[in-house]
């Protein structure tokens, strides 16, 4: 053998002599458990975890850590804290005792890279959890760099995820400022073959969690249990799901699950029925983030389930006051924004139900039992003006069928809507209900209405509405004693195309734009009404005295223009053969006055009518019905001196000979605009709504 082949024998021996020794070195350190690494392990898992790291309390407590790296990184340490961040007011963010920890080296580089941290193994006899959020985003269960917030600060936050997690005695305190919580939990977590095994202490198996606290300054109160944390596995490693029961209480608003879940923890497999009940609808959506309308007391029962991201609920029925609705929806978490998709039916919605959803009160609330967000107008107004959401129009997209048997729209005077059928769309903070399809009347309301939010500080509001073949007679309750005929009949035909903005539906309504037309056709009107319209006391004590009769009318037309929220009849007119009546001035939306002046010109003789036009003035809330008192004035004036000469001569004045003339006048360009709305509408798209086009075809 050559000398450098004995060389290159020496050199292989003694490397393979070191690498022994160190994998020797290796193996007898991981048995012993790593005892001079504790510092330098704490000083690498605080630079990972951008965080503060230690594994005990004093010097003589350090060589009890023991750490084992193979497999990923295990730590068994009489005392495990890593703490919170240095903005965070918290004294630590986790406190264990009596630890044992395992975490994945490829999990400790996503949670730098990504913020959120998955514990594979984490064991305690006692744990001590402490969770904060600011209102910029910032978690202290984020870990690494400091990284931007995303804007929607308001979403469930993704919270550290544990495979498997066992402790004796917990506490959770977690205080979120954008969430507006602030809770504290008292929670054990023990899987059944290890409970009672004289090391935990623990009686009772599973989980056990009883938390208390506000959310948005509302009392909250939650009781948790389950049969274990982590699934029970059979052959084929298949999981088998186990028993969960929740109780939840928010103010007066209270949600029972019992069912099953394969994670109680993260609620992967939950499944089983639940019970909803409480002052709003919004107050059980905003804790999951879904929007829901503001309504008044309701509850419901169902069945839910979870799947991945997705929740599946059947609604089998809900009471909201007197509406008896039910339906079927997915909630799909996955996406950047949550999509809320599914069909929502029913016997009967009763839109005084949905009041708070709009600005007003549920009828009879108080403010002791009224929804927590529904005020009273502090301005006295009529029309509902408290300040929409508009926030929450953010919170999800959503895709809704709507199909309700009965739809009551709060008026004792008109006949509900029997169905109603739509499709409602949220995308993009923009809010459609299209394809409108309701019947009423006899006849048929279709069209589209729009709530633009994404703005926060305004809201557009569009609606383009038609309605055809309505039978007045039906769809307006006209109840008359001894089966007199209605006080007016006829189909009426027309549509709207209005636009506003505003922060609430009196803002939106002060500043309105387009214009409304409808025609009534075959039509009648009684024939004492439009005496008594005249002030035309001689025929009108005529007709009481032989009956009232029905009138045909020869054109019945309403064309009325919106701007800035005031609205100007352009015509409004009823012509009979007795008499033509038309109106004229504006009614604000803004302020809610009157300025109307309805006036009546016969066509016939009557020997005692005062003629004078009627004045609408005052408020929506405090209406004044006078006589033009100049007119009226004149004519008793004259009667007056008349009736110096001659008392029988006093009757002069009030005789009426009729004026056809006139009568033509103020229905002229009834019959043509008629024929033109007969044809088709033509009303203008008002600006602000022609976006509603490309909004409504998402």
């Amino acid at each position: 053998m050559t000398d450098q082949a004995i060389k290159q024998f020496t050199l292989r021996r003694v490397s393979l002599a070191i690498l022994a020794a160190l994998l020797l070195a290796f193996v007898a350190a991981e048995a012993a458990g790593w005892p001079f690494m504790a510092g330098p392990m704490e000083r690498a898992l605080s630079k990972a975890l951008d965080r503060r790291v230690s594994f005990s309390t004093t010097p003589e407590a350090a060589p009890l850590v023991r750490i084992h790296l193979l497999g990923g990184l295990r730590i068994n340490a009489p005392q495990i804290e890593i703490g919170a961040p240095v903005w965070s007011s918290a004294p630590h963010l986790l406190m264990a005792r009596e630890a044992q920890l395992h975490l994945a080296y490829i999990d400790l580089w996503r949670a730098y890279r990504s913020g959120v941290l998955r514990v594979r193994d984490l064991q305690a006899a006692a744990l001590d959890v402490q969770l904060e959020r600011l209102a910029d985003g910032r978690a202290s269960w984020q870990f690494g760099a400091a990284k931007p917030t995303p804007p929607d600060t308001s979403a469930v936050p993704t919270l550290p995820r544990f495979d498997h997690l066992k402790v004796g005695d917990g506490r959770l305190q977690l205080h979120d400022v954008p969430m507006v919580v602030d809770a504290d939990a008292n929670f054990s977590l023990v899987e059944a073959t290890e409970a009672n095994d004289g090391r935990t202490g623990i009686g009772a198996p599973g989980l056990q969690l009883r938390a208390q606290g506000t959310y948005r300054k509302l009392p909250l109160k939650i009781d948790l249990r389950a049969a274990g944390l982590t699934p029970a596995m059979v052959s084929g490693a298949q999981a088998l799901p186990l028993p969960v029961s929740i109780d939840a209480h928010v103010g007066r608003a209270t949600v029972v699950f019992k069912g099953t879940a394969t994670d109680a923890l993260n609620f992967a497999g939950l499944e089983g029925d639940y019970t909803m009940q409480g002052p709003s609808l919004a107050a059980v959506g905003d804790p999951v983030g879904v929007t829901l309308p503001t309504t008044g007391p309701f509850n419901a029962t169902g069945r839910i389930a979870k799947r991945g991201e997705v929740w599946n609920v059947l609604v089998a029925q809900a009471g909201i006051g007197s509406s008896r609705l039910s339906g079927a929806f997915t909630f799909d978490r996955g996406p950047a924004v949550p999509l809320l998709a599914g069909r929502l039916s029913g016997t009967r919605l009763a839109m005084a139900d949905l009041g708070p959803a709009i600005g007003t009160r549920v009828p009879g609330s108080t403010p002791g039992n009224a929804p927590a967000n529904d005020t009273a107008s502090p301005t006295g107004r009529t029309l509902p003006d408290r300040p929409f959401d508009l926030p929450s129009l953010r919170a999800m997209n959503a895709n809704v069928l709507i199909d309700i048997d009965t739809v009551d729209l709060g008026s004792g005077l008109l006949e509900p809507l029997k169905p109603l059928r739509a499709h409602l769309v949220l995308a993009d903070a923009v809010l459609v209900l299209r394809d409108i399809d309701a019947r009423t009347g006899q006849g048929r309301l279709a069209g589209t209405v729009q709530l633009d939010g994404r703005s926060t500080s305004i809201a557009q509001w569009n609606a383009d509405v038609r309605w055809d073949g309505v039978r007045l007679e039906s769809w307006v309750h006209q109840a008359r004693a001894n089966n007199a005929a209605p006080y007016v009949s006829g189909a009426m035909k027309g549509e709207a195309r209005v636009a506003g903005q505003g922060k609430s539906t009196a803002a939106i309504l002060g500043s309105l734009r387009g214009g409304v037309r409808a025609q009534v056709s075959d039509g009648t009107i009684s024939h004492l009404l439009v005496e008594a319209a005249g002030l035309d006391l001689a025929q009108g004590l005529g007709v009481l005295i032989k009956g009232d009769d029905a009138l045909p009318v020869q054109c019945l037309v309403a064309d009325m223009v919106a701007d800035q929220g005031v609205l100007r009849p352009r015509a409004l007119v009823i012509d009979t053969r007795d008499s033509t009546l038309w109106l004229d001035g504006s009614v604000s939306l803004a302020t809610e006055a009157l300025e109307l002046d309805a006036h009546v010109a016969p066509k016939d003789f009557s020997p005692f009518a005062l003629r004078t036009p009627v004045h609408l003035r005052g408020t929506f809330r405090a209406p004044r019905v006078t006589l033009d008192a100049g007119r009226l004035g004149a004519r008793v004036g004259a009667a007056a001196l008349l009736g110096l000469i001659n008392p029988v001569a006093a009757l002069i004045p009030f005789i009426d000979t009729g004026s056809a003339d006139e009568a033509q006048r103020g229905a002229a360009g009834c019959a043509d605009l008629s024929r033109r709305i007969k044809a088709r509408p033509t009303l203008p798209v008002p600006p602000a709504a022609r976006p509603m086009a490309k909004a409504a075809s998402r």
